[in-house]
């Protein structure tokens, strides 16, 4: 699908290429990050900026896989409402659930509360806990929250209530 084809509530799911999408797709499936898209601008929770907004054009790099999926229920006002509620607030790096801010898809389940929380995994086929990980909550300070309630952009995806629109191409 073309970028002018894109719509207020769309989800963009992104593969990424950062040592953490790896581990985030290593440990969860197809994605690493999801975005919503509104007037030209993605609505989403990164590591370095928090909740922000952000150009599309800034949001789309050339080495990403894009694919785009809609809620066909959406109430646009209401999560458009809801998306910029919540701009400025921290990124949740322990993806605990109590923790302050949120990460991608736990921002994501926010402004559309149709997604259910899942036991979180932090592994590979072969660990219960991949080494990326281990490494990364050792720098927290913190346990690896496995089985803690959460969601995962993959997750997200897949969810019934999502119907796949396409893969974006400029």
């Amino acid at each position: 699908m073309k970028i002018q084809d894109l719509q207020n509530g769309d989800l963009l799911f992104t593969v990424g290429q950062s040592d953490m999408a790896a581990a985030i797709r290593t440990a969860t499936g197809s994605y690493s990050h999801v975005g919503i898209f509104f007037d030209g601008d993605i609505y989403h929770a990164t590591q370095d900026k928090g909740v922000n907004q952000q150009p599309l054009c800034q949001f789309l790099v050339e080495e990403d896989t894009y694919h785009v999926f809609a809620y066909p229920e959406i109430d646009v006002s209401a999560a458009f409402k809801e998306a910029k509620s919540h701009l400025g607030k921290p990124y949740n790096a322990s993806f605990y659930p109590e923790s302050e801010g949120f990460y991608c898809s736990e921002y994501i389940a926010q402004i559309l509360p149709i997604f259910e929380t899942i036991p979180m995994q932090f592994g590979d086929e072969e660990n219960l806990i991949f080494n990326f990980w281990q490494v990364y909550y050792e720098e927290l300070g913190l346990a690896v929250p496995v089985g803690h309630p959460g969601t995962n952009p993959s997750q997200l995806a897949q969810s019934a209530k999502l119907i796949f629109k396409g893969e974006l191409h400029d």
